[in-house]
């Protein structure tokens, strides 16, 4: 005897708070766990000064859903093609120019095309990785804290740097530099990892910067001023480009 299967989808649809449940999940981001301590932190000092005062507890308690709206983690979908650079963060594309990459990852000292997008304390602080392929070299670096979206802030700030590798064979450079209000860089990935296009890797607290330096040859698909979503935007196209995935 077969015995039907109902998927949870269709389960949803047939029970209306099952349904609102489901939307809810589908609206609400996840958080990103660096958040979680901010937030239970932020929660337990509501509890404790709605105690002490009704009005205290209200603007605690709107910080702390500030500070989980900080650490979200919306689900992104990268375009089905292979050869392209997608934009690692959320933000405006506030620099386009040819620029050494950060010493300390050992590369030549030649310029590349280096696209800059900087995030607001409003936008997505994660950071994605913008193509497939395995991390090479990792290289943190301390430094100072100046407005992110400054030209020197890529030389003078804290920064973490990755050199990837493309399933392509081309080399891909992105560093996570802090910005005025930051303070912690987070990387999620080792040397020798795997990773995938638009896949999550790291987040930055409170204002940042991140850079990504073209191997020569790559065709810049964004302008100065542009607003980019992370693993999803196109940045650039690699030498050739790629076929449509399942192709």
């Amino acid at each position: 005897m077969s015995t039907s299967h109902v998927s949870p989808d269709r389960e949803a649809q047939g029970n209306p708070l099952g349904h609102a449940l489901q939307l809810a999940r589908e609206t609400l981001p996840p958080m990103h766990p660096a958040g979680r301590p901010f937030v239970f932190g932020g929660a337990v000092a509501t509890l404790a000064l709605r105690k002490v005062s009704k009005r205290l507890g209200l603007l605690a308690g709107l910080g702390t859903l500030a500070t989980a709206a900080f650490f979200r983690e919306p689900r992104r979908v990268p375009p089905a093609r292979d050869g392209l650079v997608l934009a690692s963060a959320d933000g405006l594309v506030s620099l386009i120019e040819d620029a050494v990459p950060p010493a300390e990852l050992g590369l030549p000292a030649e310029p590349r095309t280096r696209v800059s997008v900087f995030l607001s304390v409003f936008d997505v602080h994660v950071q994605r990785t913008p193509a497939a392929g395995k991390v090479e070299r990792l290289a943190y670096r301390p430094g100072k804290f100046l407005s992110a979206d400054l030209d020197k802030a890529s030389e003078d700030n804290e920064r973490n740097s990755m050199l990837l590798r493309t399933d392509d064979g081309d080399e891909l450079v992105v560093v996570q530099i802090a910005g005025l209000v930051a303070r912690r860089i987070v990387c999620q990935v080792g040397e020798g990892d795997r990773v995938e296009a638009g896949s999550t890797y790291g987040i930055i607290r409170f204002g940042s910067r991140v850079d990504v330096y073209l191997p020569e040859g790559s065709r810049v698909l964004v302008a100065k001023g542009q607003r980019t979503v992370g693993g999803e935007t196109p940045i650039a196209e690699l030498r050739a480009a790629g076929p449509t995935r399942g192709d």
